[in-house]
């Protein structure tokens, strides 16, 4: 046999690479049209890296998230620490800084598997009919705490429904299902990451598709960027480049305020010379003016105000250490405190503090911040300051403080 009797190899072709993990014209139920102007980039590769972060992002935002609501609402088992001070401030930065990334990081992963939601068969078995469910429960549920949470950094609530109670409840749907698309999508997941993202950059056209590395470079410049614009509410080096911080150290004092005594309705009742705190320990009582409890020793503390909606300021605080206030009128022997508000409505017109931030040394019944007397918005004529609780726990316009039996 010479050489021209011997078989010429058979051609193969290979698709690019950065067409490997791209659905094909034929895959998909849509327009042949449509489907040749699909790029490169919306692909498992990209879809996999960017769902890797995104799922870190929302694991970081669940987490914390579950923490803010166990501080507010505790359960029975729940315990949390007085210090260090900063520690609800990071929590809860964490919380509202993690959300945000996570909205430009949804948005590239959905562009990247747009067109997969339309891939033969629509329906299929049951496991490819669990996927489908679990992508549209948690496409929903995610869009949902987003939004609402983004809402809310800016005490802005266009909607009937009570934010708490059913952010929290969400947060449980979107987190489980991310788990259950995560177990059914790890195999496709695992395949995508075994190959290089941009080993080959897309092909031009006139279309001008991006490469996936592109849209990675993108993905990432924009959750740094939508983190840094939200941060500077809780990170001072920040401040001034957060421009969508909606609470930056604004306000009276240097400290925002979320609501004022005229929202309250206490203004009156707070400027009363006729005003007095009650403290009840067990049988005993004993009620103060304001100059008396000014005649008290005064202890000096630096506790950050820190807020549900992601802000927070560093703060200079004196009055009396509580658990001295409390020794005023009786022997304290454990258990929880109660802090009445002069306001006789809201959500939050009372508080219990737990005794692990009853006896701690940083937990005040503040008369003065910054080096000044109490601004009225802030709480005059005394309020509650504690470490590593959240702004609305830190009860204004104090009333009354009762050791609960």
């Amino acid at each position: 046999m010479n050489e021209h009797d011997r078989a010429a190899p058979v051609p193969t072709t290979k698709p690019p690479a950065a067409h490997e993990d791209s659905p094909h014209e034929s895959e998909l139920l849509l327009p042949g049209v449509v489907t040749e102007k699909i790029s490169p980039a919306r692909s498992a590769a990209v879809a996999s890296r960017v769902g890797i972060v995104l799922g870190i992002a929302i694991t970081i935002c669940f987490v914390t998230g579950l923490i803010s609501h166990w501080v507010q609402h505790p359960p029975p088992w729940f315990w949390w620490p007085a210090n260090p001070v900063w520690l609800y401030r990071l929590t809860q930065g964490a919380h509202v800084v993690s959300g945000v990334v996570a909205i430009p990081l949804l948005l590239v992963k959905l562009w990247s598997v747009f067109p997969r939601l339309f891939a033969r068969p629509l329906i299929g078995s049951p496991l490819r009919l669990l996927e489908r469910g679990s992508i549209a429960v948690l496409v929903g549920s995610m869009i949902f705490q987003l939004v609402t949470g983004l809402f809310n950094t800016a005490q802005n609530y266009p909607w009937e429904f009570f934010f708490t109670t059913t952010h929290y409840a969400m947060s449980y749907v979107a987190f489980g299902a991310l788990a259950v698309h995560l177990a059914v999508k790890l195999p496709v997941v695992r395949a995508a990451l075994a190959r290089p993202a941009a080993g080959s950059e897309s092909p031009p056209d006139d279309a001008g598709v991006a490469s996936r590395r592109g849209v990675l470079v993108a993905a990432g410049a924009a959750a740094v960027v939508a983190g840094v614009a939200i941060a500077g509410q809780s990170v001072p080096l920040l401040r001034r480049v957060s421009v969508l911080a909606p609470r930056s150290g604004e306000g009276p004092q240097g400290l925002p305020v979320n609501r004022t005594a005229h929202q309250a309705g206490v203004s009156e009742e707070a400027r009363d010379a006729e005003y007095r705190l009650e403290v009840i320990v067990g049988d005993l009582r004993r009620q103060f003016t304001r100059a008396e409890l000014a005649a008290l020793p005064q202890t000096e503390a630096e506790v950050p105000l820190a807020c549900v909606e992601g802000w927070s300021v560093s703060a200079h605080w004196s009055g009396i250490r509580l658990r001295d206030l409390l020794a005023a009128v009786g022997e304290y022997r454990g258990g929880d405190v109660e802090f009445r508000s002069l306001e006789q409505s809201g959500l939050y017109n009372r508080s219990v503090l737990p005794q692990s931030h009853v006896v701690d040394s940083s937990t005040l019944v503040a008369l003065r911040l910054n080096g000044e007397e109490l601004d009225l918005d802030h709480g005059y004529p005394c309020r509650l300051i504690a470490p590593t609780r959240p702004g609305v726990l830190q009860t204004k316009w104090l009333s009354a403080i009762e050791v609960r039996a």
